[in-house]
């Protein structure tokens, strides 16, 4: 007798069937079964697409999802290509879709199951381009409906002022000089558009800026005086300038520097200053903003929130929070090309437990700041920023479980060439993400707990691309909790202990450098609960200290069992794991040592730890080394390699130089200095 096996989807059907059954036989009816279950099986097997959706594009990258019903084996596949639109151009191979469904996400009272889908995403193409994708669904047991999808969708434009715009300017109450007109005695009076409303009168607005509209904020100090309510500055009490009007794509409203020196936000130690909840198109540049809690307060979840937000060649300093939207309908953020200084330590590595421990008290170094930047919601870019002395510098909001209505959902959200230095926590979070969330080509060095935190992502991918991660003294590169799906680990080079995270199902690993500093601590754990995760083709130093583990390497085996190996070699023997992966030193790389280890006998991250300067560090690789041709093609990731096949990590020998940070300072010094 053939034996057959059910999910939980499919046990669902057979007690509606059951049921079903007991009415027609109470009915006096007969009906036969024997050939049912066979059938049922075997349909479930076949896969049939159902909807298919675009997500909102970004800059550089498009992602899409694809549900499905059946392939209960998990042997379908979805291929990618792609090219520019009407180019008749030789199509591309993409990423494959990545296959999700059933897997099950239980973290602080979040009880989520994926649904079954493919999603995935199409990288580093033309900012302001229009592409054709064509998706194909292939099951060797056979497609029901339409196989293929073709889709025109173009990358989205980096807003712009519009030319023909009224302006406006605003002038310091310590400015002497002549004025250009229309000129307001503050940002409240010129986005209002009256000029004679202090005191009582600071609410009137006459005529609000409209779209298309720019400010223009002649250099000088705005600080008002919080307690003095007729200040002309019109923010009594709170600090706090709000704004509520709309622009569109094509006449954002406009807030910028006039050129003619730094202009400069004291926040007077307010919580909020900039609320821009109720804005949509809106565009802040060339601003300096210090001494406040809060720059911009860009959204709050089931309340309000900002959305098609620019906020781009700015400085931040000495601020808790730089921006935050937690609203799931905020979507297209631009945050781009700022330094953003929090409170923290600026000379030590504290862990947050050390407060636990006694080491500092609140209210001097630690927990000062919070995050640089935390969003919710759909198609932001945060990219080319600096940033340093915050709990997290960029972070997805953990938000729970993700709302049902798709453009509720945080997909397609982008997190790339960012400088991130002197964390407490991490340096990126991806927490709440859904869909398509991309971490790539960002630097990180100095955090006392974790690199990259997923806890959990929704279903995914989450794609962790080509970052560079020194000097992570606790939690190891991966913060993995809840049993987070679709992690895409691919080109990252890792210098951390304890690399793995929590137990979690569909991961892919590849083309990574694991890299430890002689910790007490695994190098690296694979607590893969599918049997279709994969970890292939990276590098790995094992710890070499005089108080390292003997067994360098944990596995949990499909029987649930956690598995302790001292060689790659047994953990490949017994596994379907590391089939190509290679052992490494420091000697791949040009010139690179292991930070140095936090005392033996102290907690990981509670005692302060050494500070290292990225521009003291380098992180190529030696031409000659292991690393160099070990890795594997990965479509639409390492397109452009060099030599036989690609190298590990993120840097190819002889690639282009990668930009850090904001773009307009000086690589070669140190942005936050």
């Amino acid at each position: 007798m053939r034996k057959h096996y059910f999910q939980k989807e499919d046990l669902s059907k057979i007690t509606r069937f059951k049921r079903s059954l007991l009415q027609n036989l109470s009915a006096g009816g007969f009906i036969t079964i024997l050939f049912l279950v066979p059938q049922l099986s075997q349909a479930q097997n076949k896969v049939q697409g159902e909807k298919f959706i675009v997500e909102p594009p970004t800059l550089e990258n498009l992602g899409f999802e694809w549900y499905i019903d059946g392939d209960d084996n998990r042997n379908a596949t979805v291929k990618v290509e792609y090219r520019k639109a009407e180019s008749g151009n030789e199509w591309k191979e993409g990423m494959p879709l990545l296959r999700i469904g059933g897997e099950h996400i239980e973290r602080a009272g979040i009880d989520y199951t994926t649904p079954h889908m493919f999603a995935g995403s199409i990288l580093d193409l033309n900012i302001g381009t229009g592409y054709e994708a064509r998706f194909t669904l292939e099951d060797p047991d056979g497609v029901d409906g339409e196989a293929v999808k073709v889709v025109i969708v173009a990358t989205r434009a980096e807003p712009k002022a519009y030319r023909e715009g009224r302006v406006r300017h605003v002038y310091s109450q310590y400015y002497t000089g002549e004025k250009e007109e229309p000129n307001y005695p503050g940002l409240v009076s010129a986005y209002g558009g009256s000029t004679h409303t202090k005191g009582d009168w600071y609410v009137v607005a006459e005529d609000p800026v409209q779209p298309g509209d720019i400010i223009k904020i002649h250099g000088g100090l705005y600080q008002a005086p919080l307690l003095n309510y007729p200040d002309w500055n019109n923010i009594p009490f709170d600090g706090t300038y709000w704004f509520t009007q709309k622009g569109t794509a094509e006449r954002p409203i406009v807030i910028e520097a006039a050129g003619d020196g730094e202009v400069i936000f004291d926040g007077a130690g307010a919580l909020n200053l900039f609320n821009v909840m109720a804005t949509d198109h809106h565009t802040f540049q060339g601003l300096t903003f210090r001494n406040v809690d809060r720059v911009f307060e860009a959204g709050r979840k089931h309340l309000a929130g900002a959305s098609n937000l620019t906020v781009r060649n700015c400085r931040f300093e000495n601020v808790g929070e730089g921006i935050r939207t937690e609203y799931a309908g905020s979507k297209n953020f631009l945050i781009q090309d700022n330094v953003i200084l929090g409170r923290d330590d600026r000379y030590r590595l504290y862990g947050w437990a050390a407060h636990r421990e006694g080491l500092i008290p609140y209210g001097t170094h630690l927990m000062d700041s919070y995050y640089g930047i935390k969003v919710y919601g759909s198609g932001h870019v945060i990219a080319y920023n600096s940033i340093a002395f915050f709990h997290d510098a960029i972070g997805i909001s953990t938000y729970g479980t993700p709302e049902k209505e798709q453009e509720l959902k945080a997909v397609s959200n982008d997190i790339y060439n960012n400088d991130l230095h002197l964390l407490v926590d991490d340096f990126v979070e991806a927490d709440g993400g859904v869909h398509n969330i991309r971490v790539m080509r960002n630097r990180g060095v100095n955090t006392a707990q974790s690199g990259i935190s997923a806890q959990p992502v929704f279903g995914g991918p989450a794609y962790y691309i080509r970052n560079v991660l020194y000097n992570i003294n606790k939690g190891g590169a991966l913060k993995i909790h809840g049993g987070v799906p679709g992690l895409t680990a691919y080109h990252n080079t890792f210098i951390a202990e304890n690399n793995g995270g929590g137990a979690h199902p569909n991961s892919n690993y590849r083309n990574n450098l694991f890299l430890g500093s002689d910790g007490p601590t695994y190098i690296a754990k694979f607590p893969y609960t599918t049997t279709y995760s994969v970890a292939d083709y990276n590098g790995y130093r094992p710890n070499q200290g005089p108080e390292s583990l003997e067994n360098q390497y944990r596995w949990l085996s499909p029987n649930g069992e956690e598995v302790e190996f001292k060689t790659l070699k047994s953990l490949s023997k017994a596994s379907s794991l590391e089939k190509h992966g290679i052992m490494v030193d420091y000697d791949i790389f040009e010139d690179l040592q292991k930070p140095v280890q936090a005392p033996v006998g102290t907690p990981l991250g509670d005692m302060p730890g050494p500070v290292y300067h990225a521009v003291d560090l380098n992180f190529k690789l030696n031409p000659k080394g292991r690393a160099v041709d070990a890795g594997v093609i990965i479509p639409n990731v390492n397109d452009g390699f060099n030599g036989k096949a690609p190298d590990l990590g993120a840097l190819e020998v002889g690639g282009p130089a990668v930009i850090y940070g904001a773009r307009y300072l000086d690589p070669g010094q140190e942005f936050y200095r």
